[in-house]
């Protein structure tokens, strides 16, 4: 589900700039795509560092661990390739790679079950996503639309350990100098999402006589923004985030393949900087709230997890590069 929700808000986040174009083409789609999504430009590498948080934990709805994580990190890179596009450009294919990497320290760690405190080794994960995506931007009842439809792969070092999908229509609602309001609704091939068709919305709107804009893509973001500098980009608020990754666990209780799903709040200040006209830089920084951890077993609905992991809010900071030679 994850991924799902990240590639459709992508299409959302194009919308606010092909619906400014009067004969809305590809160009706005991957315009509005690269502007607002740092991580679907051509090359894109992130590093998260978070800050130490304490966490208790429940497994089959029981008491299970209170500890610390000391440290968190997590590094994210992403290639996206153009395949196809035909020569009018309203239609387009592309492909995505991305991979990530999360590394957990631990401090103390008290077990409910034996009533004693022990430590922890350092817990490395690696993440593997591929996504094929067909997109073609038209128009209905005179206003711009975008039709997707996406095919994901992902998994670990071990396999690819699931396939699915999803498609998504989103049409502009309206259209002003200062406003754009869009609309769309998703359909999910997914046997873990808790529901097979979501409504998606976005809104954003630049102020008279202002250089900030409030930019609204729901339930990814709120945000507001400005130009900071000759080549910059300053915005602060709130975004919602998931992580996943997949365990090949061989324990007596837990014996297959799991997947763990994060759902985070990111509240916080992001700045953007062209270093030139194809390389720009990020740095981000905030408070990251965890919502839920949960764990299932490997195609099951997030709702009927087994494990659940609940922890404080805690700092944290990005640094990214992005790299886009077309």
């Amino acid at each position: 589900m994850k991924r799902i929700i990240y590639f459709t808000l992508l299409g959302l986040a194009s919308l606010q700039a092909t619906a400014q174009e009067e004969n809305p083409t590809m160009k706005g789609f991957i315009k509005g795509v690269k502007k607002n999504f740092p991580i679907t430009r051509t090359f894109d590498l992130q590093y998260d560092q978070f800050g130490p948080a304490n966490y208790d934990s429940k497994l089959f709805g029981q008491k299970q661990e209170k500890g610390r994580f000391d440290s968190h990190n997590r590094l994210k890179l992403a290639v996206n390739l153009p395949l196809y596009k035909t020569k009018s450009q309203r239609f387009v294919v592309t492909n995505t790679y991305v991979y990530k990497y999360e590394s957990y320290g631990f401090g103390a760690i008290y077990n409910f079950n034996s009533n004693a405190t022990h430590t922890r080794s350092t817990q490395d994960f690696h993440y593997f996503a591929g996504a094929l995506s067909a997109t073609y931007v038209s128009s209905l009842f005179s206003k711009p639309i975008i039709y997707n439809a996406t095919i994901i792969a992902d998994g670990n070092q071990e396999n690819i350990q699931r396939i699915k999908g999803f498609a998504t229509a989103s049409l502009v609602l309206k259209r002003t100098a200062n406003t754009t309001i869009t609309a769309g609704l998703l359909v999910i091939a997914d046997p873990s999402s808790i529901v097979p068709v979501a409504p998606l919305f976005t809104y954003n709107h630049q102020f008279l006589d202002s250089k900030w804009e409030i930019d609204v893509i729901l339930p990814k973001s709120i945000l507001l923004r400005r130009g900071l500098l000759e080549n910059g980009r300053i915005s602060f608020g709130t975004e919602f985030d998931s992580e996943n990754f997949y365990l090949n666990l061989k324990k007596p209780q837990l014996n297959g393949i799991y997947e763990v799903n994060s759902l985070e709040l990111k509240s916080g200040v992001t700045y953007e900087y062209h270093l030139d006209r194809k390389i720009i830089g990020t740095f981000k920084a905030g408070i990251n709230n965890v919502l839920s951890t949960r764990v299932t077993e490997k195609g099951e609905r997030t709702d009927k997890y087994i494990y659940e992991n609940k922890q404080d809010a805690q700092a944290y900071f990005r640094l990214g590069l992005s790299y886009n030679p077309f």
